[in-house]
């Protein structure tokens, strides 16, 4: 079977999704829908099509999931109950604390259509939403750390970039060893936030722009940096282009907990190190598209998340092959 995608947005993470889905041999890209002027897209699938976003709105384009690949601060929340009223769709909506009321409104849109919408799908949440669910089943006596990086935050180089002065820049998140160790020798410490991670900045500033001010601006920026211990390097464009064009990432889920009378102890973890965070999260999307598809055939109509997919529906396999090598 083979599943004809859609991929609404094409930037970084839309490409990552264009790559990952040629991959696939169970899939095939079939438009590529965009708000910019479709001659200027150019992609990189043979047959494949670049069409206005207006197109979707018929209800009627020749795919089976719409991928969707905007932000979760202004476009997701409005994009995915839209497009779930017209076609089966995956996003990749990573605002924790809005995750229950952003289910509801695609979940109406969904159910009201007879489609199956996926949402909060990537590394996190997604991978490392089911690894924390698998080690709370597993050893309820317990409690989970998460820790973020070395990698590349685009929110908060973006907020980087907004402060007066600022040409570019890139922020990277760094777990602090000492709390790594002390999780995993699981002793179940307090942490707060600054003992957790750092920040660590790379920023190109305007000509004659005054340095003082840009870095007090980032170090004391609430909801950002304020509480973390933050470093901030001023270097040229061209150190920039050369030394941090890249978007790695990666991170790691940790979970102790204890059996029996509470004397035995064990640690879960689970980690990534991600050389192309947008590649990465795509091919989890690509992977969670063939679910959905699947899904979708068997009238599982509605919102869901990965939580509620059976690893079984990501396989290209089939289950005898998946009992046979991956069991």
């Amino acid at each position: 079977m083979i599943t004809k995608v859609g991929i609404l947005g094409y930037g970084n993470l839309g490409r990552g999704v264009e790559e990952a889905v040629k991959r696939n041999e169970d899939q095939v890209l079939k438009a590529v829908y965009t708000r910019r002027d479709p001659a200027s897209i150019k992609i990189n699938t043979p047959g494949a099509e670049v069409k206005s976003v207006s197109e979707l709105d018929s209800g009627h384009e020749d795919i089976e999931v719409l991928i969707i690949c905007g932000g979760s601060a202004t476009d997701l929340p409005e994009m995915t109950p839209k497009y779930a009223a017209l076609y089966s769709v995956i996003d990749s909506f990573d605002t924790h604390a809005n995750i229950p009321q952003h289910f509801a409104n695609v979940d109406k849109a969904a159910k009201n259509a007879g489609t199956t919408a996926l949402i909060s799908c990537g590394w996190d949440p997604g991978m490392f939403s089911l690894n924390r669910v698998y080690a709370h089943s597993v050893l309820p006596d317990g409690r989970d750390y998460t820790f973020w990086g070395r990698g590349v935050s685009q929110g908060h180089s973006d907020a980087i970039r907004r402060i007066e002065g600022v040409k570019d820049a890139r922020q990277y998140t760094v777990p602090i060893e000492a709390a790594l160790d002390k999780v995993r020798s699981g002793s179940n410490p307090e942490l707060t936030t600054r003992e957790k991670h750092l920040r660590e900045c790379w920023v190109v500033a305007e000509e004659n722009a005054d340095k003082a001010r840009i870095e007090e601006e980032i170090k004391t920026m609430p909801n950002y940096f304020a509480d973390y211990d933050t470093t901030v390097n001023f270097i040229s464009e061209e150190e920039l282009k050369r030394d941090h064009a890249g978007l790695p990432h990666g991170g790691s889920v940790i979970y102790t907990g204890a059996t029996g009378d509470g004397s035995n102890k064990h640690v879960i973890e689970y980690s990534l190190k991600l050389d192309s965070n947008p590649e990465f999260t795509g091919s989890v999307l690509a992977a969670y598209a063939r679910a959905v598809d699947r899904l979708n055939k068997e009238d599982r109509f509605g919102c869901i998340t990965v939580l509620d997919v059976a690893p079984a529906y990501l396989s290209p396999l089939s289950p005898e092959e998946q009992r046979a090598h991956l069991l």
